[in-house]
């Protein structure tokens, strides 16, 4: 795991080292674990982890005033300087425009400024520490260096509302670990913390003018080709890439048996539309998009396409035929990695502990396998679906700008899925209470349905969207949690509806959306630290600043079109001179990896019910261990419940257990900080929530 960590101190503790004797304090020797210092004192910057030369920059304008960026960025460091000179003033959102992922650090004098992404992909966290503030962009070193206890709040809200804004508010699962929210930037003045946003929220009350389609298309196409662009520019060396001679072995073996990727650059050509787009634009690009020439696969410049075909889960046929067409590329080499039973969701539970939980852990060792086969370098198109699609709550948005034309396609294609003739009336009427119910009333309702345990909702896509068309819903873990966990975040709900009379100051289509991106991005962070392959870089373009903006430029019009997502990648395609797309590209297939889940689930239910024999759960009071494994039993026989509710259940036992199984600290330097952490949790109710602490 690779993150960026420091502190701005106060103006007291800066006077000398008497003062920092007196607080604790020695720059010398309280430090992170295998980090890199970046400046010192008195406000000192460190990279931690396996960073490459080229993802870590520092630029100086003088001793007082630098700008440090983590990443991939497409600035030059003239460019860096500028925008440097630029923040001084206090202009912020020309720090996040670069093509790229990264996170910018400015320091001007004493003030500090560390701008967070628009998605949430690389957030920021932050913590109060010896009279001034800490920050980095993990959470769990912060809780390291304040020995923070767990949060079960967060905790239970992030089973019973994750796409809650006003349920989660900025907490983290560590008491005291604050997380800045997506498009705010946290700037420290003398250990004096602040958020502000850097990105302009259309008013609700004022209709922004519609925007042209062709042209908010362009944008599109021309930021997700400079998103790939940055990354093809960047230096390919990757340091202890190659391990070394070994007596009879080729470097194919070498990397295999070391688990290392293959070098150069690849990309997913399975999974849907939005990764064989960021395949068939790197592989078209100028520059060198593939393996390096005597290594690997022996592809020479070729971009490595990988495909995962799961041999447990059938249903995958027509995606195979398509990815395979699509290799035909002569600048592709098209590698298909065969998934069994020891691949399937909840097979292979063991894993590094990550910052954060999130549902993906029950996924992680079915994307190693498939990570495992790709370059050092590797293209998904995770967040596609949530920056380019029409959340059903946009329906809602129409009705405010009054567009109510725009509905008939979505409406249309609502009712052929289901073939009642009622959906029109249903769709329009629970779009139009959307629009006419103010934010805080949908706060009181959801909080409502949580005291009340109120979980069902209609069933099939219509019924989806129906469910969707609300201000905030339960999350799918709800039903399986305590009366005490839900009254819990039923108040803080009832509290977030006080304090958000004025509404969050966007339609509820925007905000809705926004919430999912934000955590989808989480999750994937998760994904990316639970699922690591050594020396290999994840890029998710689709969650570049400059790429999400693009997107949120698409009229709404437009997105609410059926299809909307492949015409919009096709068309990307086609201004970079791709054309021959096969037949039955861009067609959704979200079957295959729900059946990936029920059978992984239905072969792993006796495995999954150990696990909640003696839960930690259950001991911080959030489930009822039989509540939980009477569900698992259900759902392996086939019942119709939430699947992705137990994912998060199963996700978060597993991330308390290894967590509070962990030995150490992310810090050195003090004798507390190495002290042992106690290896279990005592068996009686309500004991992990008295005592654990995650160091």
């Amino acid at each position: 795991m690779r993150w960026l960590v420091g502190w701005s101190s106060t103006a007291a503790r800066a006077l000398g080292a008497e003062t920092a004797g007196a607080t604790g304090y020695d720059g010398e020797t309280l430090r992170p674990v295998g980090s890199h210092l970046l400046w010192g004192d008195p406000d000192p910057l460190w990279a931690v982890g396996d960073w490459r030369p080229d993802e870590v920059r520092v630029v100086h304008a003088d001793a007082q005033n630098r700008i440090a960026v983590l990443g991939i960025c497409g600035a030059s460091d003239e460019e860096l300087r500028r925008g440097l000179f630029t923040a001084r003033g206090g202009a912020l959102r020309h720090l996040t425009a670069w093509p790229g992922s990264y996170t910018a650090v400015v320091q001007a004098g004493r003030r500090i400024t560390v701008c967070g992404d628009l998605a949430g992909a690389r957030p920021v966290f932050h913590a109060p520490w010896e009279g001034g503030t800490a920050y980095a962009t993990a959470a769990l070193p912060l809780a390291d260096l304040t020995e923070a206890n767990l949060d079960f709040g967060h905790l239970a809200a992030l089973l019973a509302a994750p796409e809650v804004p006003a349920a989660l508010r900025d907490t983290t699962p560590y008491e005291g670990v604050r997380r800045v929210a997506p498009g705010h930037a946290l700037v420290l003045r003398a250990g004096a913390r602040e958020i502000t946003g850097y990105e302009p929220v259309a008013s609700l009350a004022v209709a922004a003018p519609p925007a042209d389609p062709d042209r908010a298309v362009d944008a599109v196409r021309d930021a997700l080709v400079e998103a790939v662009r940055v990354r093809l520019a960047a230096p390919r060396h990757v340091p202890g890439l190659d391990p070394g001679p070994v007596p009879g072995m080729g470097p194919a073996e070498r990397r295999a048996a070391r688990g290392m990727p293959v070098p150069g650059i690849g990309a997913d050509l399975s999974g849907g539309p939005a990764s064989g787009t960021l395949a068939l634009l790197a592989a078209g690009l100028p520059g060198r998009p593939g393996t390096l020439l005597g290594h690997g696969t022996g592809a020479g410049e070729r971009l490595l396409a990988v495909t995962f075909n799961d041999l447990a889960v059938g249903g995958r046929e027509a995606e195979l035929e398509r990815a395979g067409a699509l290799a035909a590329n002569p600048r592709l080499h098209h590698v298909v990695v065969t998934g069994a039973e020891d691949t399937l969701p909840y097979a292979d539970l063991d894993g590094p502990l990550t910052d954060e939980p999130g549902p993906s852990l029950v996924t992680a060792a079915r994307h190693r396998t498939r990570l495992a086969a790709g370059s050092a370098d590797h293209f998904t198109g995770h967040g596609a679906r949530q920056v380019l699609d029409a959340h059903p709550a946009r329906l809602a948005d129409l009705l405010l700008d009054r567009q109510r034309r725009h509905l008939v396609r979505p409406v249309a294609a609502l009712t052929r899925a289901d073939g009642s003739v009622l959906v029109p009336a249903r769709v329009y009427g629970a779009a139009r209470r959307l629009s006419r119910t103010p934010y805080r009333t949908g706060l009181e309702a959801l909080a409502e349905r949580l005291m009340r345990r109120r979980f069902d909702e209609p069933k099939g896509a219509v019924g989806a969207s129906l469910a969707a068309l609300t201000w905030a819903r339960p999350g799918p873990a709800a039903r399986w949690l305590t009366g005490e966990a839900l009254a819990e975040v039923s108040v803080l709900l009832q509290t977030g509806a006080d304090r958000a009379a004025g509404g969050p100051g966007q339609r509820p289509g925007e905000f809705r959306a926004r919430t999912v991106l934000a955590r989808h991005a989480a999750d994937l962070r998760v994904l990316e630290q639970a699922a690591e392959v050594r020396s290999q870089r994840l890029h998710a373009p689709f969650l570049d600043n400059q790429v999400v903006r693009a997107c949120r430029d698409l009229p709404e019009a437009l997105r609410v079109k059926p299809g909307a997502r492949a015409a919009v990648l096709r068309t990307v395609l086609e201004g970079a001179g791709v054309t021959d797309l096969p037949p039955g590209w861009g067609t959704p297939s979200h079957a295959s990896s729900a059946a990936a889940a029920r059978t992984g689930l239905r072969l792993a239910a006796d495995s999954l019910v150990d696990l909640f024999d003696t839960p930690l759960l259950a001991d911080a009071g959030l489930v009822e261990a039989r509540v939980v494994r009477k569900a698992l039993r259900e759902a392996a026989a086939g019942e119709p419940l939430p699947l992705d509710g137990l994912a998060d259940l199963v996700s978060l036992e597993l991330w308390l257990r290894r967590l509070l199984a962990r030995r150490g600290t992310c810090w050195t330097g003090t004798p507390a900080r190495a002290r042992a952490v106690p290896a279990g949790i005592a068996p009686q109710r309500g004991a992990l929530r008295a005592g654990a602490r995650p160091n």
